[in-house]
């Protein structure tokens, strides 16, 4: 799965936990936070993302991800 697949299904998932959001407002350069996202709502993001990805990634993995981005990077290193 190539960078753009991995967006791609991070950027649905971002959409659904956040419906108040446009696809155009959801970057790669961006952060969850600044999307609106509290703790619960990016866990929920990373969660629904590995499932669709069928992935399994210590969550240990993720305290250094700090945008949508190294999210991206980290799930595709693990695909």
């Amino acid at each position: 799965m190539n960078e753009d697949e991995i967006f791609e299904t991070v950027r649905r998932n971002v959409l659904k936990v956040l419906p108040e959001l446009t696809p155009d407002e959801v970057t790669i350069d961006g952060t969850l936070s600044d999307l609106g996202a509290n703790s619960i709502d990016r866990a929920d993001v990373v969660t629904m993302t590995m499932e669709d990805l069928g992935m399994v990634i210590p969550v240990a993995e993720f305290q250094d991800v700090s945008d949508i981005r190294s999210l991206v990077d980290l799930l595709k290193k693990h695909s």
